[in-house]
């Protein structure tokens, strides 16, 4: 056991070593409260004093809640070693959690924001040194989808370094720790500022301090290559840092890595930083002696979504570049990473290519900026878009403010629909299965640890890829089912004007009173009767066809919706994911063992037959879990899934283009009939006015004899006139109105003009 005045602590509880200095877990003697004691060696007396005194003194100016807090300096009573009492953060550190298998691919797309939001947000603290203001200015009012930043990570720390003329010189995700708040959030903190000076935005310095595969090419080259040179180095060098950071943490490696690793081929670790293209991310050689391979992008493994890699990878070419003149400065550096976490994320599903998209846009843009948005993601121009949410059309009219986007998540995402035929293309992603190690036949301690590391990452890779597989059918099956709906509820709709109209026709051509009418009138009379009457019989039946293409149509949409809630009762059925995670968990143990095993010298005779046993059991889960399990039943379902969901599309593409233009079709017979029924109505006009006027004329000429009033048949044939007048100004009303109704039956409805 080790103390001073007010803390304890025992070696054992080594947190981390470095050469000046080790880390321990300790407890306050009065509060037992938690804390780490950073206790100073003999060689860290060996340094010039003001270098001795700098991380105190620095630590003193520090405030900020991105950054490790100093609560005291004291003693050991013994060798009075200066020991530095700070906050205690009990989940590790950023290289902690990348070196776990789960992340063994790079961080999930949330925690790599918060480790952004953290590390690198700007704020608007007053008193900062040049602080240029964000690009964008953001907006406090609460919006539905934003992200908002919790107390605990409203400003930077790195900016808050900045503000105060401190270049930190050793970033890295060693010197970065992780706790968790009091709502289970990741809470990232930097440390470690041993290596840390003050220095004004135009001051350099010529020491050199660091960890080498983090250091910039310009300090590498002096402290790991050992070549001389007169160069010196500004605040910017901390910049080069925080992008292999970043990279590391959005993909699980490094960016540059030469053929045998960094610490082994310095010369060509070099060589690749110094001789990267400009807007190149990474760069690796995968043979010994051979050609230098450049990237651009984000490997297809990282989990980050296409929208904010996007967003992203200019930030990491612009800081990741050798030439002082061509590198970000930290204005412009803290400006467009705030641009990024000032965004809102609204995800979008495309029906058609069957692909989840994260659009990144400010939530004071207008809608027509969202829409470019998603078609420079999608390649659906903005007016082949079509939004379905929650099973019903969401119509966004360009000019409004993007506050008025639905509230989406990955699991309830806006419903993309392109009005264009295309074969879906599904998610892009590499096996898991390829390129990992196999156990050697002999037993090797460090050797199977490693390779047991790298298998279980290559799991955890298959579950996160079976989930977001399984999720991709989900939402296929759940847009094509609300696709369904809606053109069925079209069908009816449409059918029902269709019958409505067939209905009239049919009660008005079905009436004896037209034989009556036809032998009071003239002959010229009787002929434009008769033909208006057999155009109305022949919209009729034009009608009736419709009806009867409309009817087969919902019996087939009515098939297909059989069909899509049988495969969606068949995907909630699904145990895949289940099984992969019972396989990761035994695997776990298995790692676990290899992982103390390997701190011991060697295993007895029985343990080396465990050991042994236990390669052979981690060897068969692992292939039931990559072959069988994924292989063989998650990407052979979701490849399955993709082909009927193409062919179900171009079912749903071709009968939303026949209703469209039966719909067209009933509209235009709709037309026709009601100026057919408008040229009867004034025949009728005009016939049943000739009949007044001509009983009027014979009661003048020949009063009747025998009864003072006029036949019966000719009243009751002057008041059928008149009433088959009324119904067919009432029907030619009737049809006119089943046209408006008809305008509104286009599918997918078009947006409002602005």
């Amino acid at each position: 056991m080790q103390s001073t005045v007010n803390y304890l602590w025992h070696t054992d509880d080594l947190l981390g070593q470095g050469a000046t200095a080790s880390v321990y877990k300790a407890r306050n003697k009065k509060s037992g409260e938690l804390v780490a004691v950073k206790v100073f060696n003999t060689a860290s007396y060996l340094r010039p004093r003001e270098v001795q005194v700098r991380e105190f003194e620095v630590l003193r100016k520090l405030n900020h809640q991105n950054i490790v807090k100093l609560f005291a300096v004291e003693e050991t009573g013994g060798s009075r070693q200066k020991v530095l009492v700070m906050e205690y953060c009990s989940s590790g550190s950023l290289l902690s959690v990348l070196e776990s298998p789960e992340n063994a691919f790079g961080l999930p797309e949330e925690e790599f924001l918060v480790v952004l939001r953290c590390v690198a947000r700007v704020n608007t603290l007053s008193g900062s040194k040049d602080r240029l203001p964000p690009k964008v200015s953001p907006r406090h009012e609460a919006v539905p989808g934003q992200r908002t930043s919790s107390p605990l990570s409203a400003v930077a720390g790195m900016n808050h370094l900045r503000e105060n003329g401190i270049v930190h010189r050793d970033i890295k995700p060693g010197n970065i720790l992780r706790l968790l708040g009091e709502e289970g959030q990741s809470i990232y903190k930097l440390t470690d500022f041993g290596a840390a000076r003050e220095l004004d935005d135009d001051e350099k310095f010529v020491s050199v301090y660091g960890t080498e595969e983090y250091l910039h090419p310009d300090m590498y080259e002096r402290a790991v290559l050992r070549k001389p040179q007169q160069k010196t180095f500004g605040v910017t060098v901390d910049l080069w840092s925080i992008g292999v950071t970043l990279y590391h943490a959005a993909t699980g490696s490094l960016p540059f890595i030469p053929y045998g690793g960094p610490r082994r081929n310095k010369e060509m670790m070099y060589r690749i930083t110094t001789e990267k293209p400009a807007g190149a991310i990474a760069g690796t050689q995968k043979q010994e002696n051979g050609p230098l391979e450049w990237s651009y992008t984000l490997p297809v493994t990282c989990r980050l979504s296409l929208g904010l890699q996007s967003q992203l990878v200019p930030i990491l070419a612009n800081i990741l570049e050798v030439e002082q003149a061509k590198c970000w400065g930290f204005d412009q550096f803290f400006a467009e990473t705030s641009d990024i976490l000032q965004r809102v994320v609204v995800h979008v599903f495309s029906l058609s290519q069957a692909v989840l998209h994260h659009v990144y846009i400010h939530a004071h843009n207008t809608i027509a900026i969202f829409l470019e948005a998603v078609y420079e993601q999608t390649r659906v121009a903005p007016q082949h878009q079509k939004f379905l949410f929650e099973g019903h059309f969401w119509v966004l009219e360009p000019n409004l403010s993007a506050q008025h986007i639905a509230h989406t998540t990955a699991s309830s995402p806006l419903t993309l629909l392109s009005t264009a035929s295309e074969t879906p293309m599904g998610l892009a992603f590499k096996d898991p299965a390829q390129d990992i190690p196999k156990f050697f036949p002999k037993v090797d301690l460090q050797a199977d640890y490693t390779t047991a590391k790298s298998v279980l990452g290559a799991g955890y890779q298959a579950l996160w890829l079976a989930r977001t597989l399984l999720a991709g059918q989900e939402l296929m099956l759940r847009g094509l089912h609300w696709c369904v709906e809606t053109l069925q509820a079209t069908c009816r709709r449409t059918l029902e004007v269709t019958r409505m109209a067939l209905l009239f026709l049919s009660s008005s051509l079905g009436t004896e009173r037209f034989s009556s009418v036809a032998g009071m009138t003239e002959m010229q009379e009787l002929k434009k009767v008769t033909e208006l009457r057999s155009r109305l019989r022949a919209l009729a039946e034009a009608l009736s066809r419709c009806s009867h293409s409309i009817t087969e149509s919902q019996t087939s949409l009515s098939n297909l919706r059989s069909e899509l809630l049988k495969n969606r009762d068949q995907v909630h059925a699904d145990r895949s994911v289940q099984q992969i995670q019972y396989c990761l968990d035994k695997m776990n143990l298995i790692y676990k063992q290899f992982k103390k095993s390997r701190m011991r010298p060697g295993l007895g005779y029985n343990e080396e037959q465990i050991h042994k046993l236990d390669k052979v059991n981690f060897s068969r889960l692992a292939k039931r879990l990559l072959l069988q399990l994924f292989q063989e039943t998650c990407v052979q379902k979701y490849q399955t899934s993709l082909v009927t969901h193409g062919r179900w599309m171009r079912e749903v593409h071709e009968t939303r283009n026949h209703l469209r233009m039966v719909s067209c079709s009933v509209a235009a017979y709709n037309t026709e009939a009601q100026g057919a029924q408008e040229g009867l109505s004034q025949i009728l006009d005009r016939v049943s006015h000739q009949l007044l006027q001509d009983r009027t004329k014979e009661a003048q000429v020949s009063p009747p004899l025998t009864a003072p009033y006029p036949s019966p048949a000719l009243t009751d044939l002057v008041l059928q006139m008149q009433e088959l007048c009324e119904e067919m100004k009432l029907l030619a009303f009737d049809l006119q109105d089943n046209n408006r109704v008809i305008e509104g039956l286009s599918w997918p409805p078009s947006a409002p003009d602005s």
